[in-house]
């Protein structure tokens, strides 16, 4: 069975860093292209970076680009973010996603994996 298990997050004061990891478990996310979003209280879940299974490309929001770097280890079968220059506008529940494409998305809806999402909280 297919899961992704999340690790990583806490607290940090503004300008610190954090590293988030994503444990997949199963052959099919292979193939599959990782994403990562965010969902502040009472917002969407909104997209923060896309990586292929290849980790050949990349694809981040403007809100995070310059200060955040999403990699994977096949071989860990481990999709990474880390996070620096935090804001407190970076605070959220982050969620890993998998998308069975080898095309970037930054799209919810096109993900149909999802990890079980973790708490990352900036202060000012």
């Amino acid at each position: 069975q297919e899961q992704l298990v999340q690790s990583g997050g806490g607290s940090v004061q503004a300008g610190g860093s954090l590293g988030l990891s994503c444990l997949a478990t199963g052959r099919t996310f292979r193939t599959y292209t990782m994403g990562w979003f965010r969902q502040a209280p009472g917002q969407d879940r909104r997209f923060i970076a896309s990586i292929t299974w290849r980790g050949d490309s990349t694809l981040y929001s403007d809100s995070v680009k310059g200060r955040f770097t999403v990699s994977k280890d096949n071989a860990k079968k481990t999709v990474y973010l880390q996070m620096n220059n935090l804001k407190p506008e970076d605070t959220g529940v982050y969620f890993c996603a998998a998308r069975p494409s080898l095309d970037l998305s930054r799209w919810p809806n096109e993900y149909d994996h999802w990890g079980q999402g973790t708490q990352v909280t900036v202060s000012s």
